[in-house]
């Protein structure tokens, strides 16, 4: 697939490297800024085009007379939206994909169809990781809450703790100790055996495997079966009710939106302005005009108290200084939004941790391979830096013949990275097993901890015309 990336900035640059590294990807990237396009140039295999992303000519240096898709990225919504309107009238480019920033824009999908501004897919990362952040929020113990089939079903990250009553046991007790709810253990991540090392080790689980306190274990079952089944892993946590968020841009003030409906919920901003701005805007939010790294302004407001203080500015540096302030003064747990991977891997283990790293980049570039992807896949999640990736593909078989329609989970022969967690069969979810026959019409959801087998998944999914 020949693809082009308008802007080489954290969201684009990381939007070619998961592009770039399958063969069978044409990637170019676009951008005024030629150092950033030579860093990208230096590290992938990839082409790039300096210039503005919305002016013809440039999109022809860059090949969009025959690009299958285009992706703009750039930090301007209005450059976004003009250069889907240029390949669409000048180039008749099949896809275009945009990210559209603002509410005002996306709340008017009139404006996104082909009698107006041509954008096939709108995609706001503020948008996808308020969403992200909620889901965390709402399973307390949680590190990872993925959300396929419409919310039916969830692949849930959890750090196996003392007091699980699974813990220390074989995975098939699990079935003995919750007899009325079903879930499947797709992957364990282990810490290495090696003296000093941090990498943890994948597991291929199966009912033998004995679950060991630190285990990270990602596991697939229906929304309401989640709680119940985190219990088996660690002592469940109370439900979040005081909430601080630090960062008053647009994920903090839509996270704020979100949650002051239901939680205790303090905002604090540096700007004054914006403070002011918000707090005329949201209805039971306190918030305070401060710095969230200011440790006299967190004691006086009872950070010690806090159930989730989550650092959302627009800085990294400030989101790991404050969380880690509010981790010393008492906080019980903290998120910061991180971008850099290096950062986040350091901060998660430092000596005063940050509980939740979250990188926006990871969150945003599902939406992406969800369209890239062959099949009819209708979700991807980016897991572990990129290295995994979880799927929900729908299985057609109309118009052609179907590799997969009539066959059970064990007859499809998979490698075993590949996980078949669950399917959606209409108002049905059904947990996988070996014996699970697939039918025509089922969401499938999967996860696969070696990404390099995901090319595997999409052969499986395609439908062979018929002569």
């Amino acid at each position: 697939m020949k693809i082009i990336i308008l802007g080489a900035g954290q969201v684009g640059a990381t939007a070619a490297r998961n592009l770039a590294r399958e063969q069978s990807n044409e990637v170019t990237v676009v951008d005024t800024n030629a150092e950033l396009l030579r860093d990208l140039q230096d590290r992938l295999d990839i082409r790039t085009v300096e210039g503005y992303a919305s002016h013809p000519s440039v999109l022809i240096r860059a090949g969009i007379e025959d690009a299958d898709m285009l992706i703009a990225l750039t930090n301007r919504d209005e450059t976004n939206m003009v250069a889907c309107q240029v390949a669409y009238t000048l180039f008749h480019t099949p896809t275009k994909i945009a990210r559209i920033r603002s509410g005002d824009y996306a709340a008017h999908a009139r404006l996104f169809d082909n009698k107006a501004m041509p954008v096939d897919v709108l995609i706001s990362p503020e948008e996808l990781v308020t969403d992200y952040i909620a889901r965390l929020i709402q399973y307390p113990g949680a590190f990872q809450v993925l959300e396929f089939a419409n919310g039916r079903v969830r692949l849930v990250g959890v750090r196996a703790r003392k007091g699980g009553l699974l813990v220390g046991q074989e995975l098939k007790a699990l079935k003995e100790h919750i007899p009325n709810t079903e879930a499947r253990v797709a992957a364990i991540y282990r810490k290495s055996g090696r003296p000093g090392s941090t990498d943890r080790e994948i597991l291929v689980p199966d009912g033998d495997t004995v679950v060991r306190e630190g285990d990270e274990v990602f596991f697939v079952a229906a929304r309401k079966d989640i709680r119940v089944v985190m219990s088996e892993l660690r002592k469940l946590e109370n439900p979040v009710r005081r909430i601080v968020i630090a960062g008053g841009g647009n994920i903090g003030f839509r996270l704020a939106q979100i949650l002051e409906r239901t939680n205790q919920v303090k905002l604090v901003e540096r700007s004054r302005e914006r403070a002011k701005f918000i707090s005329e805007r949201l209805s039971k939010t306190i918030v305070l005009h401060g710095d969230a790294a200011d440790k006299d302004l967190m004691l006086e407001e009872n950070i010690e108290h806090t159930d989730v203080f989550v650092a959302v500015t627009n800085a990294e540096e400030a989101n790991i200084l404050s969380a880690m302030v509010a981790k010393s003064l008492g906080a019980q747990k903290v998120m910061a939004l991180i971008n850099r991977p290096s950062y986040a891997a350091m901060v998660e283990t430092g000596p005063i941790a940050i509980d939740i790293a979250i990188s926006p980049q990871q969150v945003t570039i599902g939406e992406l391979l969800a369209h890239v992807r062959r099949g009819d896949v209708t979700k991807v999640h980016s897991l572990r830096g990129g290295t995994a990736e979880a799927l929900e593909v729908i299985v057609h078989s109309r118009g052609g013949e179907s590799k997969i329609v009539g066959k059970s989970v064990e007859e499809l022969e998979l490698h075993e990275s590949i996980t078949v967690g669950a399917l959606v069969r209409g108002d049905d979810v059904i947990i996988a097993h070996h014996d699970t026959v697939i039918e025509a019409d089922d969401h499938v959801i999967m996860l696969i901890t070696d990404r390099k087998h995901v090319p595997e998944v999409e052969r499986l999914f395609e439908v062979e015309p018929q002569y």
